[in-house]
């Protein structure tokens, strides 16, 4: 007799959880429910971007200034101060230009480049 009805109590449990189970599952799969996942989803890769895009950053920044300490650009006291010859050319002092001739591309001197 007890065998019997533990057996029924069991079935009876596993069946109301089976139940539960797929009521959830139905719910998940709802319009309204979808769209409020693909929303969840969508903040959440926007966050994973924008940590990514500030890591990029920050890692850019300490290339930039391991560079700059390996090429001698930056002052004692941190900041960057080109010399005076790359300062000219940055500047433009130093333009060359290139002009198109009978025979496509020349250089500054108006021979072709080869």
């Amino acid at each position: 007799m007890f065998r019997r009805a533990f057996w029924f109590t069991t079935g009876a449990a596993a069946g109301v959880w089976a139940t539960n189970k797929v009521h959830q599952k139905l719910r998940k799969l709802q319009p309204d429910s979808l769209a409020a996942q693909a929303a969840d989803k969508a903040v959440e890769t926007g966050h994973r971007l924008r940590q990514f895009a500030l890591d990029v950053r920050s890692g850019m920044a300490d290339r930039e200034e391991q560079l700059h300490e390996a090429l001698g650009l930056s002052t004692p006291d941190g900041a960057r101060e080109l010399p005076a010859p790359r300062r000219a050319v940055l500047e433009g002092h130093h333009r060359t230009t290139r002009t198109t001739g009978p025979n496509g591309l020349t250089g500054p001197t108006g021979k072709e480049d080869h």
